[in-house]
């Protein structure tokens, strides 16, 4: 029976996306920690015109977390609502979001800081450097929640659909958050804006991370939670396995993941599966 850390270890080498998001917000904690002026030149600056001279931050800034606990937190966040978000969604969304939810976080920050002066330009503000990966982390609670609002989840020992989990993690969030409070909770905003658009957007028959991979990818593209499965040899209907995927999105929007039989789950089940 392999132990804890085995399973870690064979996560990584198996390329898990969830772990691998873990493992570099670690990874640059503890660099931050021998070296902490290193997190200076990661974190997202309030002041626009540094942007220019710190382009990168946009990016690293979802990275970069305070303290031991503010890590953990957001580490156990991350690995909770990751799981239930890869159990349907697949790996590669889940890395996709939660980069696309930190930038969205970051955008929202910058607008903000673009087009409301007589807040921002305060002397306070403008020493502000934004950073954390809680904006990713909402994004993906949101998406989730969005897209399967009615799900139970254990949190420590009692039962709390996800519906109602993003309300506590907004309450928690807004309790925990010290010091730059208000950049920290413009960027949260953009991120879970990101998050509730892009399930709302996948209900419709779009998918943005879709769109986003197919541009960076050579040969046959790639469509949105395409099922290819074998039976005796052959390969079932794509089309009419993605319709049904479809409808089993559209039931759990619905009714909730509880309402789906034994056959729907297990579509579900391998589409993810496929998708990663």
């Amino acid at each position: 029976m392999n132990s804890p850390l085995q399973n870690i270890i064979y996560k990584f080498k198996t390329g898990n996306k969830l772990y691998w998001l873990i493992g570099i917000n670690v990874v640059v904690f503890l660099i931050g920690l021998l070296l902490p002026v290193v997190d200076l030149y990661l974190r997202l600056p309030a002041y626009l015109p540094a942007l220019g001279t710190y382009f990168w931050t946009p990016i690293t800034y979802m990275f970069v977390n305070d303290g031991f606990l503010g890590t953990l937190f957001n580490m156990l966040w991350l690995y909770w609502m990751g799981q239930v978000f890869m159990e349907y969604m697949g790996e590669k969304r889940l890395l996709w979001l939660y980069i696309m939810g930190g930038l969205a976080g970051a955008a929202f920050f910058i607008l903000v800081c673009a087009v409301l002066p007589e807040i921002t330009h305060s002397s306070p503000f403008l020493l502000l450097a934004i950073s954390g990966a809680s904006a990713s982390v909402l994004t993906i609670i949101v998406a989730t929640a969005t897209l399967l609002p009615n799900t139970e989840v254990v949190l420590f020992i009692w039962p709390v659909k996800l519906k109602w989990l993003v309300l506590i993690y907004a309450i928690i969030d807004l309790i925990n958050i010290r010091g730059g409070g208000t950049g920290l909770i413009i960027a949260h905003i953009g991120g879970a804006l990101l998050g509730f658009a892009y399930i709302k957007s996948l209900q419709s028959g779009g998918d943005w991370i879709v769109a986003i991979t197919n541009l960076f990818k050579r040969g046959p593209k790639l469509s949105r939670l395409k099922v290819v499965a074998r039976n005796n040899g052959r390969k079932t209907s794509s089309r009419s396995q993605q319709e049904e995927v479809d409808l089993i999105l559209d039931k759990i929007s619905k009714s909730g993941y509880e309402s789906l039989n034994k056959e729907e789950k297990e579509i579900l089940f391998r589409a993810s599966k496929n998708e990663s």
